[in-house]
């Protein structure tokens, strides 16, 4: 299969490293300067399953992709304040056969994904990792754990899927596929917002909160309004993951923060809208009347940090 890997930052840069490792066919969509870097440094990896170094690694900017024909996967990793720009810039790769495996957060990037190609081609998909871009442009896998999850949103098992499957197999990270991707996105949602939420709005870690007057409660207030935006949409989290969920969430001592805080404490762009906002909208539709004081409280302080980002940024 020909892949492209849209983008080459902390996720799709140490998915598609470990595919081309692996031996596949892998292409980096990239923007100028990130193919100038990777022409001159290569694609640098430091991980604990071992570091990696691609010399060169195949990449195309937006500009030339329409020379490069139609690619029989489509990788989409990038931030959800960055998909309207990676839709036009990826949509030259597109053909009659190709898959679209997103792995974004959330769900809304599902229905731009489904208006713009059509929904026969956008597979469901979800990734935990934890990587980060260093300012050199080296990626930093902090972690051995390492997933990435895909599937028919109809739940079938289909030939295409199975040669994704095909793969994933065999690189340095465990790839599965699932007949009930949509709602493993859905127990994935439920608990990124719950660890976002809590450690972006305290500015602490899972453990500090747990620790502070109240914060367990919080924590718990949170993530129960979280299940019943899902619940009302036919998707409550299975009792084992919400139970696995909660002892991560309330766990004494942890160290467990969410990508968004080491974002805000990067004075970085966050996805505010994309993963908690939507999800408060996706309630309201669901059920006009329910309150969810927790989630509007943690929405009230991602956008305020927005405005201030903004402001400080112009």
């Amino acid at each position: 299969m020909r892949v492209l890997v849209v983008g080459a930052g902390a996720t799709g840069g140490y998915y598609g490293a470990r595919l081309a490792e692996a031996g596949r066919d892998i292409t980096f969509l990239v923007r100028p300067g990130r193919a100038e870097k990777l022409a001159a440094n290569g694609l640098v990896l430091k991980s604990p399953l071992g570091d990696l170094h691609l010399d060169a690694p195949k990449t195309v900017t937006a500009d030339r992709l329409a020379g490069s024909g139609a690619f029989d996967l489509v990788l989409l990793s990038c931030k959800a304040y960055d998909l309207a720009g990676a839709l036009d810039d990826f949509a030259p790769a597109v053909g009659e056969g190709t898959a679209i495996l997103p792995v974004l957060n959330g769900m809304a990037h599902l229905d731009a994904l489904d208006a713009r190609f059509g929904p026969g081609r956008v597979l469901g998909g979800a990734c935990a990792i934890a990587a980060t871009l260093s300012p050199e442009g080296q990626i930093r896998h902090m972690s051995e754990f390492c997933t990435i999850t895909y599937g028919e949103r109809d739940g079938s098992r289909s030939e295409r899927i199975a040669q994704v499957d095909a793969l994933m197999q065999g690189a340095k990270f465990q790839g599965r596929a699932s007949d009930r991707i949509v709602l493993e996105m859905w127990e994935k949602w439920v608990f990124l917002a719950t660890l976002a939420g809590a450690t972006t709005l305290m500015r602490a870690a899972i453990g500090d909160v747990v620790g502070a007057p109240g914060g367990a409660d919080f924590i718990a207030g949170l993530h129960e309004e979280c299940i019943t935006v899902a619940a009302g949409y036919g998707f409550a989290p299975r009792e084992k993951v919400a139970a696995q969920a909660r002892t991560m969430l309330t766990a004494e001592g942890s160290p467990l923060t969410a990508s968004m805080l080491r974002d805000i404490e990067g004075k970085g762009r966050v996805e505010a809208d994309h993963v908690i906002g939507d999800l408060i909208a996706r309630g309201r539709a669901a059920d006009l009347s329910a309150a969810r004081p927790h989630l509007e409280r943690v929405y009230t302080g991602l956008k305020a940090y927005e405005r201030r980002h903004a402001r400080e940024s112009a």
